[in-house]
């Protein structure tokens, strides 16, 4: 019988070569986990106001490989708490907001049944990481997602699987149409635990008020909310709901730009809707570099067919993102709108605008004049830190 005998130093040797051999096995094994390993997550935050086309700045970032998307959580909040106002909803809507951006899904046991699935989120299958692995198994994480295919394959995993795809991303995005002042997010601007963004997105109240006109019933619960109704539904025929959302565009604008402490220094970012229908590629690209994120060739594409579709503006479901000629439905406004409603809106939004570069018309014929230019060059506002 042959023995060998190993001294120290071979063996040592061996187990050096054999650890490293381990370790690059782990290492291709788990590889689509290696561009997230070590990097400190980024929170961005959309804030906006219905029907401002945040759901189609939603989706720019939902559709990103590296980004865990959720529409308008608060929704949850404001069905069940709705005979109170959005002042006084405020904390609880930024409790869950954090609670998301830290991937703890546990916040939403006040809001929804025990049992409950993915499906149970507010408009879920519009985020394509629940229907990616890990949340569902149907649909690559770096192909586009589709809200029908998607919310017809996913909707039946546990919800927690939401929780589950949270921490596997560098980059969880949540937008936002509940947030009236941005004192609010001050508390979660200086959490050690968050690295947050905000990205502000406005458009002109007249398309707003004309957008709003198609979705009045979806609109009128919270438009309660609003206006502090104690419960009653409300038509928003008087614009006193586009007045405060006009307010608090004003009031975060200010308070980014002009009184911004110095916690908000490179974490506030505002986008026209308009600026970003007419060059969407220039626009996305400054916000994905706000954000951290790249713009890839297949977002390219899908950016391209989604701004460049049929110009009809007729959809009137409040949610859905279709194939449309985004540049052309964002002047649906000064086709459509009657004069007299243009000018209260004007009347109502007249600081908003000034200020956010809307230039205001004067006559029907101005209005119509699709030559005379309403969304004037924005200015390039320095900060100012206290």
């Amino acid at each position: 019988m042959v023995k060998f005998r190993i001294n120290g130093s071979l063996a040592t040797g061996l187990l050096v070569i054999q650890t490293a051999f381990l370790l690059v096995l782990y290492s291709r094994q788990n590889i689509h986990f290696s561009d997230t390993a070590g990097k400190e997550k980024v929170h961005l935050l959309i804030l906006s106001s219905w029907r401002s086309g945040s759901s189609f700045v939603g989706q720019i970032f939902s559709q990103h490989p590296d980004v865990f998307y959720l529409m308008e959580p608060a929704w949850h909040v404001w069905g069940t708490m709705f005979q109170n106002g959005a002042k006084v909803l405020h904390m609880a809507v930024r409790d869950v907001v954090r609670s998301i951006f830290l991937c703890d899904m546990s916040v939403f046991d006040s809001y929804m049944p025990k049992e409950r699935n993915i499906s149970s989120l507010f408009q879920w299958s519009v985020s394509r990481a629940l229907c990616s692995a890990p949340a569902c198994n149907s649909f690559p994480r770096d192909e586009i997602s589709d809200e029908v295919s998607c919310r017809t394959l996913c909707g039946k995993y546990s919800f927690y699987k939401a929780e589950k795809a949270c921490k596997t991303y560098s980059h969880v995005v949540i937008k936002e149409v509940r947030f009236f002042d941005l004192k609010v997010l001050y508390p979660l601007l200086t959490d050690p635990s968050l690295n947050l963004k905000i990205l502000h997105l406005v458009r002109d109240p007249r398309a707003v008020a004309k957008s709003r006109e198609q979705s009045k019933k979806s609109l009128m619960r919270d438009n309660g909310i609003v206006l502090n109704t104690n419960g009653t539904i409300v038509d928003d025929y008087k614009y006193q709901v586009i007045q405060e959302i006009c307010r608090s565009h004003v009031q975060m604008y200010e308070t980014a730009v002009h009184k911004a402490p110095s916690f908000l220094k490179d974490r506030y970012m505002l986008v026209r809707y308009e600026d970003v229908v007419r060059d969407p590629l220039l626009e996305i690209s400054e916000m994905y570099k706000f954000a951290g994120l790249k713009l890839t060739d297949n977002l390219k594409n899908w950016i391209f067919n989604i701004t460049h579709g049929q110009s009809s503006g007729d959809k009137k479901e409040a949610f859905t993102i279709t194939s449309r000629n985004a540049a052309s439905i964002s002047k649906a406004w000064r086709k459509v709108l009657p004069f007299k409603k243009v000018e209260k809106i004007q009347e109502v939004c007249k600081g908003a605008m000034n200020m956010l570069g809307y230039q205001l018309v004067d006559s029907e014929g101005e209005q119509k004049d699709l030559n005379l230019e309403v969304v004037l060059p924005r200015k390039q506002n320095r900060f100012s830190w206290t």
